[in-house]
């Protein structure tokens, strides 16, 4: 049985800081910037395995429709109760194009599989993207899978069990890079929850980010600390404060004046043991959170005591 895509991300330095400047006026808009410059791939790679079956009392594997075709995706089933409930995409670490097995319980100091979300009674969403599994398209690096991304939350909107004024998107290392790059293209998520993300995608290597390393255009297009003043919807992003992207993170919060923006280091956490606790504390707050707008806010207090 296939593991976890992130696992992988241990051997290759994704705890590498971000050794470039970060601009200080926040940069400017990240989709117009990208209209402007279509990507050139390096290499044009997919994965071609379908994704595996998951137990169907706990996921469902579903179709969803993206830009470049039918994409692969884990859902929760149907609820029993009627009425419509929040949803959550998240988005795993590592080959974040690829779905891998999402359902068997993991270690609490290292539980990549947002678990919590489903514990508490939300609709969650675990899409592959572009050239990811045996879907069309090509693997872009950061690049199309955001409109993947996007096109996932259009899906949860469609079901008519989802309020599709509650769909929130969550992310962990290379995913919370995408989340990242997601809440700086649209404001269609009501929330962004961006676990370890990097500011500069140039520490992953060509295996995540398809183009010639030393193009700083097609780098810094990819890489969510360039463009803090382009985040269009609240974001919220954490790391632990050891064996983590924590400077990653500290340079972005000292970049960024938005306003929707906001930075917290989990203490006596470290990349992979800050998921656990601060997703139970996510999910309870996104049960909480029904008014027109988001009122979600953290403390440094709750934060303090989330790892012993």
């Amino acid at each position: 049985m296939r593991a976890l895509p992130l696992l992988p991300l241990l051997l290759f330095a994704a705890l590498a800081a971000c050794s470039r400047p970060l601009p200080t006026d926040g940069g400017d808009d990240l989709a117009a910037a990208r209209a402007a410059h279509p990507t050139q791939l390096r290499e044009r790679a997919r994965d071609g395995s379908p994704a595996l079956a998951p137990p169907p009392q706990v996921l469902q594997l579903v179709r969803y429709r993206a830009d470049g075709g039918e994409l692969a995706a884990y859902q929760t089933p149907r609820p029993e109760a009627p009425g419509k409930r929040p949803a959550i995409v998240w988005l795993t670490g590592g080959d974040s194009n690829t779905l891998g097995d999402v359902w068997t319980a993991q270690p609490r100091d290292n539980d990549q599989t947002a678990a919590a979300f489903r514990d508490a009674g939300l609709v969650v969403m675990y899409p592959s993207l572009r050239g990811g599994n045996d879907n069309p398209g090509v693997r872009e690096g950061f690049y199309g899978e955001v409109n993947d991304v996007l096109a996932a939350a259009d899906y949860l909107a469609r079901l008519d069990y989802v309020d599709p004024q509650r769909i929130y998107l969550g992310g962990h290392s290379t995913g919370g890079t995408l989340a990242l790059l997601v809440a700086q293209s649209d404001a269609r998520f009501r929330a962004v929850f961006a676990f370890g993300p990097v500011a500069d995608v140039s520490g992953y290597g060509e295996r995540y980010v398809p183009v010639a390393q030393d193009d700083e255009q097609e780098i810094r297009l990819r890489s969510p600390g360039y463009w803090l003043a382009s985040i269009r919807s609240p974001v919220f992003v954490f790391e632990g404060d050891h064996d983590a992207n924590t400077e990653d993170l500290e340079a972005m919060r000292k970049a960024s004046a938005n306003p929707l923006a906001h930075w917290y280091v989990v203490p006596r956490a470290n990349h992979f043991s800050v998921l656990a606790p601060t997703n139970e504390l996510i999910a309870r707050k996104i049960q909480a959170d029904s008014g027109p707008r988001t009122t979600i806010a953290f403390d440094a207090a709750e934060l303090q005591g989330l790892v012993r």
